[in-house]
């Protein structure tokens, strides 16, 4: 049975989602422990789940085919809900070469085949430059709507889930101080799996929890993870070549939770534990914002059997607290369906309503022209942009610096969502625009189609999208 190993904001709603999909989770947390009426083993993990840093959705690494099943079931949560498959996956073994070297704390180097990597400078010996080839694992990926480069690392290291092996180590040592450390390093000999000769051992924190079964399984794993590493690589030159994978043991994939998605998440986490409408969409707002509904569901007595629409997210008190509100500055992250994230540029919010609408408004540059508009841009143009919380579309209005308008367009997306940093949502492709003279017209529906084609955008989301796109067009026309 497919075990999983969960972190972060998103924890206890992906912990219910895997146990009623008849799956385990393993490793859980003190507050995991606390809110399930189920004994969670210590021992490896087929899966981890991470929460990633801009809390906007999880990377989900491990076995290939149970990363696929855990991913799938994450994606078919809500139509805004979107995975990717990661060419440079957590563990997998690259020759690299340095691109560029110099400032900074470390180089960005080549993997092959378009693929780039961040080598820190305190993780290689001796001086790094240009040119310089080294054989490096991925010990940190990063998801694809993000601008930073997966960090490489210049020794290999296999994961037990409660230990690992790593190439830089020697002998056993453990994550702890004291007698506990004593303890699990003194056990180590009472395993029957043998430590492989250049690898070095090291037993995680969770190990103290485990029985001599559990840290016997955990060293098994990755024992025959490092052979299987071993044979891999087998056949690699012992000198980094050209820029090339090498070896792929383990697979990631990212999922991106939209704001239906958010709002489901909330739904599996209201069966075990007090859920305030809006949960995991107030999480991903802010850090800071994780504290006060922590603590706002700890004193509440709502009943965890009400369900909440969606509507009920209290936008207001989260945007008053938090952000954005009038005087902000405010970025607009323009996602794709196939992983990728642009920003579209930042503006000053300009009005605000308790029910979720702002208005942003940008200054233009002169030089080209408004996409599918056939205006050409000029200093001093204003865009006017009025998002909503949760809408699937939002429109653009181009003004000249007389009060003009140049025309208007309508993006048609996933749900808004108003984060304090940005506003965010996916791209459907689908738009529609308004003339001057008062044409409106359906745009790049072929984009769109093509998406589907090539597997971006399921049918059902090409539907919706093709649906919202015919109602603004009726509005606009009216």
């Amino acid at each position: 049975m497919t075990s999983a190993r969960v972190r972060g904001i998103y924890t206890t709603a992906i912990t219910q989602l895997i146990e009623e999909n008849g799956l385990d989770v393993v490793q859980a947390s003190d507050p995991i422990q606390a809110r399930f009426d189920t004994d969670f083993a210590t021992e490896p993990a087929d899966v981890t789940l991470e929460t990633t840093r801009d809390r906007q959705g999880v990377e989900v690494s491990g076995v290939p085919d149970d990363v696929d099943e855990i991913a799938a079931e994450l994606e078919s949560l809500a139509l805004d809900a979107f995975r990717w498959e990661d060419a440079v996956a957590r563990g997998t073994v690259f020759d690299c070469e340095v691109l560029e070297a110099g400032g900074g704390s470390g180089a960005t180097v080549d993997l092959g085949e378009g693929r780039r990597g961040y080598l820190t400078y305190d993780d290689v010996d001796g001086y790094v430059d240009d040119g310089n080839r080294y054989r490096v694992q991925v010990r940190e990926p990063t998801p694809p709507w993000s601008d930073d480069d997966p960090r490489v690392v210049p020794t290999l290291e296999v994961q037990g889930g409660l230990c690992y092996l790593s190439g830089d180590r020697t002998g056993v040592s453990a994550a702890l101080r004291g007698e506990r450390a004593e303890e699990l390093v003194g056990m180590t000999e009472l395993l029957s799996v043998d430590v492989p000769a250049g690898w070095g051992l090291r037993w995680q924190r969770p190990a103290v929890d485990a029985d001599l079964e559990g840290m016997t399984d955990a060293l098994e794993q990755a024992v025959t993870r490092a052979e299987t590493l071993e044979d891999e690589l087998a056949d690699a030159p012992d000198d980094p070549g050209e820029p090339q994978l090498l070896a792929s043991p383990r697979r990631t994939a990212w999922c991106w939770f939209g704001r239906e998605t958010r709002f489901e998440l909330d739904t599996l986490r209201r069966d075990v534990e007090t859920t305030m409408p809006g949960h995991h969409r107030t999480k991903a707002a802010d850090r800071a914002a994780s504290a006060a509904v922590d603590f706002a569901e700890a004193v509440s007595e709502l009943d965890n059997a009400t369900e909440s629409e969606d509507d009920d997210f209290p936008f207001a008190a989260v945007s008053e607290q938090f952000g954005p509100t009038t005087g902000d500055r405010l970025e607009i992250h323009h996602g794709k369906p196939d992983g990728q994230c642009f920003s579209l540029g930042r503006g000053e919010v300009t009005d605000w309503d308790r029910d979720g609408s702002i208005t942003l408004e940008r200054s233009m540059r002169g030089g080209g022209s408004y996409d599918a508009l056939g205006v050409a841009k000029a200093d001093g143009d204003v865009a006017v942009t009025k998002f909503r919380e949760g809408r699937w579309w939002y429109p653009t209005t181009y003004k000249a610096d007389d009060g003009s308008t140049k025309g208007t367009y309508v993006n048609v997306c996933t749900p808004v969502e108003l984060f304090p940093d940005a506003a965010r949502y996916v791209d459907l492709y689908v738009d529609v625009i308004r003339l001057p003279d008062g044409t409106v017209e359906i745009v790049d529906a072929d984009e769109l189609e093509a998406a589907v084609d090539e597997g971006h955008v399921t049918e059902e989301l090409s539907a919706k999208a093709m649906g919202v796109a015919e109602a603004v067009e009726r509005a606009l026309s009216k």
